[in-house]
């Protein structure tokens, strides 16, 4: 038999396939893991436990999905938006902001089944919100308590093609602000021919040099509207008309994005794979100039032509612009000349074939993570000096097993340690720290604590929010069974320290609340986690697990600082030891791992063994040590004699079941392999 020694060195290869067990080939193979559940992988090369949630404050109606938005007004201002069905809330300095003792809110248009086909932009104190069935908003920040959603945003265009028809437009009045009559020959050329609907009220219509905008349809050629621009018709006809792009008949943009100076909306129902800029630096005015001679600052109205429907599902601004489609992804520039885009030298090329799911891209640097349209696969798509063009290899093929039940929104952690976050359909959600320069790209997952119904609590959205800290905070709209009833509650991640040397300031545990004051043994305020069993960490110490009742617990021993919150597991299992032997490899041979040495940093209370049945708990607490107290965290290495049994295997489980830190930074098992 064959004694040797294994380094486990890093964690970078994240949860690997299942399809990937016998590929011990692989580079990633020893630094991947079978399992890797509420632990993030570092690029340093460690694997830590995520830090638990602070609950915020419960969603309006629980009955009802919602989702968040970040706001970052200036980097010191920054907000989370909770929209709801027809609402809108908001939240600043991990807290809900109030009016009147009441959560501030304002109405908006979205229904709960929209909420998730939002796309948005923002400019300073200014955000721009599209939907495919509603006209473009615009959301302000006036102060705290002071937001106000505009509906009128686009002031000029964009216009479809104009009129090449017989049919002619005769308006009644012609100035500015006055009410116009505007009486059509016939239905020839307007809306496939069925002449004027009543989803047209609300829609600009250029005529000659000027527009008005609809305000009723009196019949099929007959509206009623407000002239915003001077018509300058000379006769009382004229065949020079052209109706707005859009409106309730056509649809309305479902993607929005800034570009070089541009307010850029795209994918209109009727138009699905044009392009709208405004003009430069005018971000509300899609004015063409169709009369006048062209300028470079004009606005641009450009199809992509295909020969199949590619529907545009998202639009991200890197060193050009990036247009995902439902066929495929493209990229827009002027011309490949370096310069700005105008309506006299915009080209857009076809980079890739994967085509691409209605959720907004990511920009990470120079390159676009972007959800393919099965919703199961994340692609980056970044520009390639030797094929010159854009590549968009597959994020998840290591992997493909994490997302395979599909993915409904990202969101991307720059600070500190770059990992995209993605809320999975089953409500698991998922990390993937990138940093592609240094070759890390690891998968893996979380689950919070609790429950809903008979399964896991259901993590249903998530956002970043830029901070000027050291790190973004992550917030999620968690559903559970709370006492026999859903709820849906506003959490945040709580920042990983980088420093545990005060025990007290653990958190580990989800939907937390924390108490600080005088020694007591009643907390109370603990209303959101009724009839749960809820884990304590008190003085820094763990303490037996208690259940909420009228919202409150009683401790068992008089405590100064307080955390209680649902508890959850972090866990970690290798790949199958793959060590070589004095025969060739080890995989598949007879084995048994005796000892084991765990490389920890700032770790307390761990277990380790080769089965979740048969772990072992690593003393930290010395008979030194007041059992009512905390310890502090322990940073170095710790022998284990190892439970294992003769097997072919030769898997590693840590696991972490309390509310304290873990952090493994490497493993060192010992083996002894039978080489017969």
């Amino acid at each position: 038999m064959g004694r040797v020694a294994v380094e486990l060195t890093n964690f970078t290869g994240g949860e690997l396939s299942p399809r990937l067990d016998g590929r011990n080939d692989l580079a990633k193979y020893n630094s991947g893991c079978k399992t890797l559940e509420n632990m993030i992988v570092y690029p340093h090369g460690s694997a830590s436990r995520r830090s638990g949630t602070q609950f915020v404050a419960e969603v309006k109606d629980s009955t009802k999905k919602t989702r968040l938005i970040s706001f970052e007004f200036s980097t010191v201002q920054t907000y989370i938006l909770e929209f709801g069905d027809q609402y809108i809330r908001f939240y600043k300095d991990n807290g809900q902001i109030l009016s009147g003792g009441s959560p501030y809110e304002i109405s908006s248009p979205y229904l709960e089944a929209e909420l998730f086909d939002i796309k948005f932009a923002q400019s300073a104190d200014t955000m721009y919100i599209c939907h495919p069935n509603h006209s473009p908003k615009k959301l302000t920040r006036s102060g705290h308590t002071n937001w106000t959603l505009v509906d009128d945003v686009i002031i000029n265009g964009p216009f479809m093609d104009h009129n090449v028809e017989t049919t002619t437009a005769n308006p009644s009045h012609k100035s500015v602000g006055q009410t116009t009559t505007v009486t059509f020959s016939s239905t020839t050329g307007i809306n496939a021919n069925q002449g004027f609907l009543s989803t047209d009220v609300g829609r600009l219509v250029h005529i000659q040099d000027g527009h008005f905008k609809i305000t009723s349809v009196t019949s099929t050629t007959v509206v009623v509207g407000i002239v915003i621009v001077d018509l300058g018709i000379s006769s009382s006809t004229t065949t020079d008309f052209a109706l707005g792009a859009f409106s309730d008949t056509t649809g309305y943009p479902s993607c929005v994005t800034f570009f070089e100076q541009r307010l850029v909306f795209a994918g209109t129902t009727a138009q699905p794979q044009t392009i709208f800029f405004s003009r430069s630096a005018d971000y509300e005015n899609f004015d063409d100039k169709y009369h006048a001679t062209v300028a470079d600052d004009d606005a641009i109205v450009y199809t992509i032509a295909s020969n199949q429907v590619n529907a545009i599902r998202f639009l991200t601004a890197t060193r050009t612009l990036i247009i995902g489609t439902a066929g495929g992804e493209f990229a827009a520039d002027g011309g490949g000349t370096g310069e700005a885009i105008t309506p006299t030298n915009i080209l857009i090329n076809k980079q890739s074939n994967h085509g691409a799911a209605n959720v907004d891209g990511i920009s990470l640097g120079n390159a676009t993570l972007f959800l393919q349209r099965a919703k199961r696969k994340i692609r980056e798509l970044a520009y390639n000096f030797d094929v010159d063009g854009y590549v968009a290899p597959d994020l998840t093929i290591l992997a493909e097993h994490i997302t395979e039940s599909g993915i409904t929104q990202m969101a991307y952690q720059e600070e500190p340690n770059s990992i995209v976050w993605c809320v999975r359909t089953d409500g698991q959600l998922l990390g993937f720290t990138y940093q592609r320069e240094q070759q890390v790209t690891a998968w893996h997952r979380h689950i919070f604590g609790g429950s809903f119904g008979s399964g896991n609590a259901v993590c249903e959205s998530v956002e970043v929010l830029p901070t000027d800290d050291s790190e973004y905070q992550v917030w999620v709209i968690i559903k559970r069974t709370i006492n026999g009833v859903t709820k849906r509650y506003v959490e945040y991640l709580h920042r990983f320290d980088f420093d545990e040397t005060d025990d007290t300031s653990f958190n580990y545990l989800d939907s937390q609340l924390a108490y600080d004051g005088s020694a007591t043994t009643t907390i109370s305020g603990l209303d959101h986690l009724e009839g749960e069993t809820v884990s304590v960490l008190a003085d820094g110490s763990t303490h037996p697990n208690k259940v909420v009742s009228s919202g409150g617990i009683t401790l068992d021993r008089s405590s100064t600082k307080v955390k209680v919150g649902l508890p959850y597991v972090s866990l970690l299992q290798t790949m199958r030891i793959d060590a070589g032997a004095n025969n060739g490899t080890s995989q598949s041979k007879t084995k048994r791992i005796y000892e084991i040495t765990a490389r920890l940093y700032e770790s307390i209370g761990i277990e380790i063994g080769p089965d979740l049945n048969n772990m072992e708990r690593i003393p930290f607490r010395s008979s030194a040590n007041l059992m009512d107290s905390g310890i502090n965290v322990f940073t170095g290495d710790k022998e284990i004699e190892f439970r294992g049994n003769y097997e072919t295997d030769g898997f590693i489980f840590v696991r972490q079941n309390q509310p304290l830190p873990l952090t493994v930074l490497s493993l060192y098992p010992r083996l002894i392999t039978n080489d017969g």
